[in-house]
């Protein structure tokens, strides 16, 4: 795997090559404008109607996957990393990965560190916010976005949406534990260890986001072969039997 992309790698240094020095840049806001101008335009483009009709085998997706320093962002959790990896129909691109940290601007919790391996030092070295966010927006582009269990997830790019761009995730989102719920309902627990455990994944550097993007890929991958037995060939074919289940 190529070294992935990440965060602090993208906008700033483009910006810099234009010519303005970053001093000067940052006491204008320039790069807070741009990074807000992107993020608001792409968020426009979302919803195209004749996404629902690309066949699932040639369907571009980004699966990714947030670290956070708790569970609620309403009561002030704020991301950690990012990590995703880019996928057409069911191949995995080979290193056309993301992964980059977030400096959340408040403590991480001792429990958090345990569980993810960022430190304090880890975060507060870190991109901003607004730089990590719009890196990775800028990986995903106009892709359809893939999780597990994404309504966390979402919540989250929502709420980190909102407060560095004051707009909303417009993109199209597979949620990999409705589809192991559709595909089989008797399982009973859908956590990511569980079924990937059941479709024989290795399970490795688990609450890492990037390595829980690859292996939720890994996931999704596998899944696709069930879904093509059933003759869903389409994205808003699988919504429409998503939404039945």
């Amino acid at each position: 795997m190529k070294e992935p992309v990440r965060g602090n790698n993208g906008f700033w240094s483009n910006f810099r090559q234009g010519g303005m020095p970053s001093a000067i840049a940052s006491v204008m806001g320039a790069p807070t404008a741009q990074h807000m101008a992107f993020i608001r335009a792409l968020m426009k483009e979302q919803r195209r109607p004749e996404v629902l009709f690309i066949p699932l085998t040639k369907l571009e997706t980004v699966v990714f996957d947030l670290e956070t320093t708790g569970f609620s962002c309403q009561h002030g959790d704020e991301i950690l990393s990012f990590g995703a990896v880019r996928m057409v129909g069911d191949e995995i691109i080979e290193g056309e990965t993301f992964y980059s940290l977030v400096n959340c601007r408040k403590p991480v919790p001792q429990h958090i560190t345990k569980l993810t391996g960022i430190t304090q030092e880890m975060a507060d070295a870190a991109p901003t916010l607004m730089n990590g966010l719009h890196d990775f927006m800028s990986f995903v582009g106009g892709r359809v976005l893939i999780a597990h269990a994404s309504a966390h997830d979402k919540a989250f790019l929502n709420a980190a949406l909102w407060k560095t761009s004051k707009t909303h995730l417009s993109h199209r989102v597979i949620d990999t534990m409705m589809i192991a719920r559709w595909l089989d309902p008797a399982i009973g627990n859908y956590d990511l260890d569980g079924l990937l455990f059941d479709r024989n994944i290795p399970i490795i550097g688990r609450h890492h986001a990037l390595e829980d993007a690859l292996m939720t890929a890994e996931l999704w991958k596998s899944y696709l072969v069930d879904i093509s037995k059933r003759r869903v060939e389409t994205l808003g074919d699988l919504y429409a039997y998503l939404s039945r289940s």
